[in-house]
């Protein structure tokens, strides 16, 4: 695991994903974007594309998907929530016997009504953690063939309202929808931080990261009211000047999957196209539970005894 400090990667808060990528040429690489077909998952896929990356993209609604992509990519069927769907689509991928350079874990869901998914697990850490988990997992010879490929856990400042309820994971004791989501962005950054450690030797590196405040389909479970409350966006749905716009939030994961800058390095949360400092405060960063190795170790143990998949078992 790097250093948890800034690198100074001349890029920051307003930059965009086009941004990032001028002069990175990423003809013959395959990059695999869950969600990336809406919000600053769309702008992911399509500034990988337009940099020459064949793009495929596993989508819960593949007809939704293929009509927001046409041809800039690939579209298969993917249910994170659905195991079974999980191991359908790593297989068909596995069997057209393509290396993958960029994995980006970029689907989610946000703030959800208390749902169960599979054996009853918590939507949101079933959703966010555990599918991308065992995804990745599942295509882990693909991302090994790909040679110094990089697996990005797109994560958020979110990850502050909870660490890991390590004696209630389900919220069996009372659900709270924001602590469940802030369960699931620290489960998406420890991910990282013990795929990094695992993945190293084989040239894997993993990183995970805050995209920022941006107003996408993420937010469909929040009333208008809700984000007026919260100072996300005025009485007539103007977004708070903080905000990014979807090309500015999706700058960070494409930096973050690509950048020269961050060679050699891994396992360290990144935001505004840069690695973050750690935090306790209210100042940006990443907190200290979140990117701790032993309670990564702890994580992927725990995952790998739900989902029963483990490429390192």
């Amino acid at each position: 695991m790097s250093a948890q400090h800034k690198i100074g990667s001349g890029f920051g808060h307003d930059s965009t994903a086009d941004d990032v990528l001028a002069g990175i040429d990423l003809t013959g690489k395959l990059a695999i974007v869950t969600g990336g077909y809406s919000g600053l998952g769309l702008e992911t896929t399509k500034a990988l594309a337009k940099a020459g990356a064949h793009v495929v993209v596993p989508a819960r609604r593949p007809e939704v998907a293929r009509e927001a992509l046409g041809d800039v990519a690939e579209v298969d069927e993917l249910d994170l929530g659905d195991l079974e769907s999980v191991r359908a689509f790593a297989e068909r991928f596995l069997a057209s016997g393509r290396p993958v350079d960029i994995m980006i874990g970029n689907a989610a869901i946000m703030a959800s009504p208390e749902t169960r998914v599979g054996p009853g697990w918590e939507a949101q850490f079933a959703t966010n953690h555990l599918g991308h988990f065992a995804l990745v997992n599942r295509l882990w010879p693909a991302i090994v063939a790909g040679g110094g490929a990089r697996v990005v856990s797109v994560s958020s400042t979110g990850h502050r309202r909870s660490d890991i309820r390590w004696d209630d994971l389900e919220f069996r004791q009372g659900y709270d929808k924001w602590a469940a989501y802030g369960q699931a962005k620290t489960a998406n950054v420890l991910f990282a931080v013990q795929l990094d450690a695992l993945g190293k030797d084989s040239g894997v590196r993993a990183f995970a990261l805050h995209p920022g405040g941006i107003l996408t389909p993420l937010q469909r479970h929040l009333t208008h009211e809700e984000m007026v409350g919260y100072g996300w966006i005025d009485e007539d749905g103007t977004p708070h000047g903080a905000f990014k716009s979807p090309e500015q939030g999706a700058a960070t994961s494409v930096w973050a999957a690509t950048s020269p800058s961050l060679e050699g390095m891994g396992g360290v949360f990144c935001e505004d196209c840069d690695v973050t400092e750690v935090s306790t405060d209210d100042a940006p960063g990443v907190r200290p539970y979140a990117i701790d190795p032993a309670s990564a170790a702890r994580l992927w143990t725990v995952s790998a005894e739900l989902t029963g998949v483990n490429a390192f078992g």
